[in-house]
């Protein structure tokens, strides 16, 4: 995959995880009241990631062709935890 493409699917996954951590907070009155904290300790984690995954993408976006590898790594690793923190407070509403 080139650099580009790349970069523009990057963007999709950062615009799809945010639009995602909206929406888990937003349904986090359907989750139970025993489960609600830990609903709500898991999206705020999320949430304070979110800078990091910015930080990560604007590497990603200056990175040169040497540090390239490394930068679409740290990205990729980023956006999976999240994607991972997503699907498990997604399954508290099931």
């Amino acid at each position: 995959m080139d650099t580009n493409t790349f970069k523009e699917n990057a963007k999709k996954t950062i615009d799809k995880i945010f639009m995602q951590i909206d929406e888990l907070e937003a349904k986090k009155d359907l989750a139970k009241a025993k489960a609600k904290v830990e609903y709500t300790e898991l999206i705020n984690n999320l949430k304070s990631k979110k800078f990091e995954l910015q930080e990560k993408y604007k590497n990603l976006e200056k990175s040169s062709e040497e540090k390239w590898d490394s930068a679409s790594k740290d990205f990729s690793k980023s956006a999976e935890f999240f994607k991972e923190g997503i699907s498990k407070v997604a399954s508290m509403l099931s």
